[in-house]
């Protein structure tokens, strides 16, 4: 068979199924209003939970980025690509984290799964919740670790993991806030498990970096158990409204991913004028107006979670991720066309992001949304409880 056989074959296949994917045209700023496929519609598909990615402040921290170093880093950042921004951000990072010392990567998944590599391998073990991000997954196939998984949510599974004969060392990794379905780790009760079987904490803190916590660190900071994690994982791209993920932890810990680490040793390193924004985001997230714009963004979530509610839609979780889980792909799909032609984007999340049969409309919300915004939603929305 020739490869564009293949290809055609496997996406009829995807096709038949309702798992076809396609890239959709987005022009425009981004905001709660984008333009998808020439379409002005209301966008609750977003992470950018703050609201800025379009902010003059990040915008304009990121031309004098341009100004002063250009476009490109030119190199990795071992080579001479670990420019003068760098060395701000990381610094505020570990400060905004109250860790020692942090460490940026091209991405939050290169995050992932250069930290997993560089600290476990062959004869170690790594304990993942079933719900774990693709990168997570990812990482731990890639140590070479053996890989144990728990039922998402079960602690008692996770006892009895930690409890079994192993040989080397033990990583458990988390999200704490999961990503498709917006509920929140248990980490209290993680943290107790892993102290009393001689374990390492990896928290990833994507999804509330920004939004939990007095200081906004999250959700480790929110239930007082920062300084039981042994590495602390986050990114740019979410609330911080850039590019970028980041790891912060003891200094040794950074050392050792700079020397390790290979998603950070043989990339590129992030331009400057992202550096340069995710540090005025970083700033921003720490000042008294980065508690408003959070605040504001509560008061949002809670429109939204309560008029949900009130459409009888169950099991909605606090915060800006509320997942409508439908079932079928089709259905999905459906619904989100449905919504498309009524002014809404909210794309169809399916298999294999979710587990089969739990495809799902994954409404986000963000700070830049208004309250008329989240009430015509849920008039959209209406139709689909019948």
């Amino acid at each position: 068979m020739q490869l564009d056989e293949f290809a055609t074959a496997a996406l009829e296949d995807l096709r038949a199924a309702g798992l076809l994917r396609q890239l959709r045209t987005v022009t425009g700023p981004q905001g709660s209003r984008i333009v998808v496929d020439g379409r002005e519609v209301v966008n609750f598909s977003s992470n950018d939970y703050l609201g800025l990615a379009n902010d003059p402040l990040l915008c304009n921290a990121a031309a004098r980025g341009i100004e002063r170093y250009g476009v490109g880093a030119g190199a990795s950042r071992l080579v001479c690509g670990n420019l003068a921004p760098y060395a701000e951000l990381e610094a505020r990072l570990a400060g905004f984290k109250g860790k020692e010392a942090a460490i940026v990567f091209p991405s939050g998944y290169a995050a992932n799964v250069g930290t997993i590599c560089a600290l476990v391998g062959k004869g170690d073990t790594v304990i993942l919740d079933k719900l774990d991000h693709a990168s997570i997954i990812d990482g731990a196939r890639q140590s070479g670790a053996t890989i144990r998984i728990y039922p998402h949510g079960d602690l008692n599974k996770l006892e009895k993991l930690l409890q079994s004969k192993r040989v080397g060392r033990a990583l458990v990794v988390t999200e704490t806030v999961f990503s498709m379905d917006g509920d929140i780790a248990r980490l209290r009760e993680i943290v107790e498990l892993k102290d009393r079987y001689g374990a390492w904490l990896m928290i990833d803190e994507a999804h509330a970096t920004g939004l939990y916590g007095k200081r906004r660190r999250g959700v480790a900071e929110a239930l007082r158990v920062e300084d039981h994690a042994d590495v602390t994982l986050g990114t740019m791209s979410k609330a911080l409204g850039c590019v970028g993920g980041f790891v912060c932890g003891s200094r040794a810990l950074v050392d050792l991913l700079v020397n390790h680490a290979r998603s950070l040793i043989y990339s590129t390193a992030l331009p400057p004028a992202m550096v340069a924004a995710a540090d005025a985001a970083v700033k921003f997230v720490m000042s008294q107006s980065g508690e408003v714009r959070c605040s504001e963004l509560g008061k949002r979530a809670d429109e939204l979670r309560d008029g949900l509610l009130k459409l009888g839609f169950k099991d909605i979780p606090r915060g800006a991720i509320m997942p409508l889980v439908l079932g079928s792909e089709m259905c999905a799909a459906a619904c989100s066309r449905q919504l498309f032609e009524r002014g809404f984007f909210v794309p169809a999340i399916r298999y294999p992001t979710v587990p089969r049969g739990a495809a799902r409309l994954r409404l986000t919300v963000t700070a830049s949304h208004t309250a008329e915004q989240i009430q015509n939603l849920l008039v959209a929305l209406s139709p689909l409880c019948r």
